[in-house]
């Protein structure tokens, strides 16, 4: 298994074209293809060296994800999450066979639309996200299914000169339970070809964050959680608080960034609403800040530049000003 190649987001069906607009708006990557076939309405999003993203909405059919939906401050979009992240080979047939004979269930037999082979696994009881897998037959990337039909969106992103400012994704946290945090790592790992590589403790904040890494260049996978259960108690920490209001899920994505002192000052002055002020220096080797949570997508954006070869995903206080911060949703 290689690099995350793309991620599929679901949006209820009257939220999608906004959810488009909002990353075009607020991210850099571009509207590439719009199309539809019976089941799907997809919008297919890339910018240069990252995973494309698809936002999407079900027309039809069951949505295996719904019952991870179903928490206080995500209920009312019952059909919204990120879903899944999918990940290359180069021969899923044999993926497909070895991972079947360990006992995983795939949601799907092996698609083949032609221009990729496709398949994903059940939603994680411990996460409620997919993990897809592409084997692609050509040179570029054609995600449009056998029968589709072309939309009659149109989109224009904003020529803000502050976009040019935000990159490729750089990592995707994961919020899940205490008791469950080692598990869903293991099971990522098992299903790709990611290491473990660190875990940092916010005591304080009851959290702990891991990271999941394929290389030093790769996207990486975050998982976040309470270092103990949450019980009802009122100090569980805005981590285990977070997924008592709204049920294990993608928390955000992370944006690599540069100028990001002048870029997030654009942004505020864009409209855009943030968790917290930018945090960070580059004495400290790292800047970074969270937005609100998408009314569309219910994920936040993360902003985040290194320096001076910095290659973790936050310092010590960082981690637990941002950590901090979610307590606000």
């Amino acid at each position: 298994v290689g690099g995350l190649s793309f991620v599929i987001i679901n949006t209820e069906p009257d939220r999608q074209r906004k959810a488009v607009e909002e990353f075009l708006r607020y991210t850099g990557f571009a509207y590439s293809d719009g199309f539809e076939d019976d089941r799907f309405r997809t919008c297919v999003l890339e910018a240069a060296d990252s995973p494309a993203v698809l936002i999407r909405s079900r027309k039809t059919g069951t949505n295996p994800f719904s019952s991870f939906n179903t928490a206080p401050k995500a209920a009312h979009l019952p059909n919204t999450r990120l879903e899944t992240f999918v990940f290359t080979t180069p021969d899923l047939g044999r993926y497909s066979s070895i991972q079947s004979s360990r006992g995983v269930y795939f949601q799907n037999s092996i698609l083949d639309t032609g221009s990729m082979l496709f398949q994903q696994s059940i939603p994680s009881q411990f996460h409620g996200c997919s993990i897809g897998f592409v084997q692609w037959k050509g040179g570029s990337k054609n995600f449009r299914t056998p029968g589709c039909s072309s939309l009659d969106w149109e989109f224009v992103k904003p020529s803000s000169a502050h976009l040019n400012h935000i990159f490729e994704l750089d990592h995707i946290a994961t919020r899940v339970h205490a008791q469950h945090r080692d598990e869903a790592i293991i099971e990522f790992m098992e299903l790709t070809n990611y290491n473990f590589s660190l875990a940092i403790y916010v005591k304080g904040f009851n959290s702990i964050t891991s990271v999941a890494r394929l290389s030093e260049n790769d996207f990486a996978m975050v998982f976040t959680s309470g270092i103990l259960p949450d019980i009802g108690q009122e100090d569980a920490g805005p981590t285990e608080q977070f997924i008592r209001n709204y049920g294990t899920r993608v928390h955000h994505l992370a944006f690599r960034t540069e100028e990001i002192d002048s870029t997030y000052r654009a942004l505020v002055n864009d409209g855009m609403g943030f968790l917290l002020e930018l945090v960070g220096s580059p004495e400290e080797g790292l800047q970074q800040t969270f937005s609100l949570g998408s009314p569309s997508t219910l994920l936040v954006n993360e902003y985040i530049q290194r320096y001076g070869g910095f290659d973790g995903f936050f310092t010590s206080g960082n981690v637990t000003l941002l950590t901090e911060s979610t307590g606000r949703q």
